[in-house]
């Protein structure tokens, strides 16, 4: 099950600054990546809830074909599991896209590493976290991996938001969020 991070409350009192126009952008066209993919499940939600149209339409005014009726509910059925193909598909990027509306937090704390435990889903390496200078957590994250995370904790100066995890550390991009994305993200895949 997915948990979401928390913020600590003594976090928001931390420098922050918003996001540049230039990594709002990435995250735009992640987005539009995204919604060209919801072409397909939209298009089926219109063909099938078009049908289930025509078939109630058809059923009501045709005399001959008034048992049509009961195949409605087969295509109104298919443009439900269209729509929600549609919204699943696009919920996530847009909370991402809301989410550069957020601060992006400075500290000049720590990064802690930390193995999987008990309430690890499957897949989960670990977790990190960014913590105050006083060792206290201002926000952890769940990690995917292949291999677990060891316990260790280094100094750094961490830049994060709540929803996207560690943006940078002493500066250097973690790659949480990439440099740059091609028009609709097409491509960003590497070949192997």
């Amino acid at each position: 099950m997915a948990r979401y991070p928390r913020l600590h409350p003594r976090a928001r009192m931390l420098a922050h600054r918003a996001w540049t126009l230039r990594e709002r952008r990435v995250v735009w066209r992640g987005l539009t990546g995204r919604m060209s993919i919801a072409v397909e499940p939209l298009l089926g939600f219109i063909f099938f809830a078009l049908f289930t149209w025509g078939v109630v339409w058809r059923a009501h005014h045709v005399k001959s074909d008034a048992s049509l009726i009961v195949i409605a509910p087969i295509f109104a059925l298919g443009a439900v599991a269209f729509f929600i193909y549609f919204v699943a598909v696009l919920v996530m990027p847009i909370i991402a896209y809301l989410q550069t509306y957020r601060p992006i937090y400075i500290i000049d704390g720590y990064v802690r590493y930390r193995p999987p435990d008990e309430d690890s889903s499957p897949g989960e390496c670990g977790y990190v976290a960014a913590l105050f200078e006083d060792s206290g957590v201002a926000c952890e994250w769940p990690s995917v991996g292949m291999k677990p995370y060891r316990q260790r904790t280094i100094p750094a100066m961490v830049e994060f938001s709540v929803f996207a995890g560690i943006h940078k550390i002493d500066g250097k991009p973690t790659g949480v969020l990439p440099e740059d994305l091609p028009p609709l993200a097409i491509g960003i895949n590497p070949r192997h």
